[in-house]
């Protein structure tokens, strides 16, 4: 056999395999698609029943968040509209021009440049019983939250009480941030930290602030405040941004001022 011959069927035989490598990838990408598009909807779910404390071990996702009462509303005037939300994609709508809002930059301490003409909010309801139910009394709101922190858009959910002040929990399903620094937004003792505390003054101003460091007990504006994470201040700051700009007037503020007990 000749040095060029050997030489030729190497080569042959690596550009197979590389075809039957492709060929069985795409397979199973197209193959595994929908699976994956159902598991991003559960995992969606499953955060919107964290945020509110909902979620518990054991339980089927599904049959509780058939539960939550899922509304759109109308951005800029916190009113109520008539939508199918199984069809809405808030973040879809965010992209399309013809259903966002191009923001002004002096406003946008979100960093997301547009926002959706509507948006969800998640409303927990219970009966009597104290059981979840949709037709109930209302419990808490979730809002969807989305903004730029060091390295990623964080997109996330805010559970409040029904005075639309007192925060119930945060969780994000969806960022970029450092692991061990930015990525501790997803620490559950994190996150512990934000329960209980108000995001509006008397005044309906929001006044929310993650400082940096740990918050000074005691102090005044104690109730608004929440701990930076310690090495990532660009996120943590990214994080109050979003607040910020998500529950002022901007976001649904004019929803809060119309629907606040």
């Amino acid at each position: 056999m000749s040095k060029q011959d050997s030489t030729l069927k190497t080569l042959s035989v690596a550009l197979l395999v590389c075809l039957v490598c492709s060929v069985i990838v795409a397979g199973a990408a197209v193959t595994l698609k929908p699976i994956q598009q159902i598991n991003k909807v559960l995992d969606k779910k499953r955060n919107i029943l964290a945020a509110a404390g909902l979620l518990k071990p054991g339980m089927g996702i599904e049959d509780t968040f058939a539960q939550i009462d899922v509304r759109v509303i109308d951005i800029r005037t916190g009113e109520y509209v008539e939508k199918d939300v199984s069809k809405f994609d808030q973040r879809k709508a965010a992209k399309d021009p013809s259903l966002n809002i191009e923001l002004d930059r002096t406003l946008d301490t979100a960093q997301i440049k547009r926002q959706a003409k509507n948006a969800l909010v998640y409303l927990v309801k219970r009966n009597a019983a104290g059981e979840l139910d949709r037709n109930g009394e209302l419990e808490q709101v979730i809002f969807p939250v989305h903004g730029y922190g060091l390295w990623s858009t964080m997109y996330g959910f805010l559970a409040v009480k029904k005075d639309l002040n007192t925060i119930v929990g945060l969780g994000f399903y969806e960022h970029g941030e450092t692991p061990g620094l930015g990525g501790e937004i997803d620490n559950p003792r994190w996150q512990a930290k934000w329960q209980g505390k108000y995001l509006l003054d008397g005044t309906g101003q929001v006044k929310f602030d993650i400082v940096k460091g740990a918050v000074v007990p005691g102090n005044a504006a104690e109730q608004f405040q929440v701990d930076g994470l310690s090495g990532a201040t660009l996120t943590s700051n990214g994080v109050e941004n979003m607040i910020l700009f998500w529950l002022g007037e901007e976001g649904f503020g004019p929803y809060i001022s119309k629907h606040k007990a």
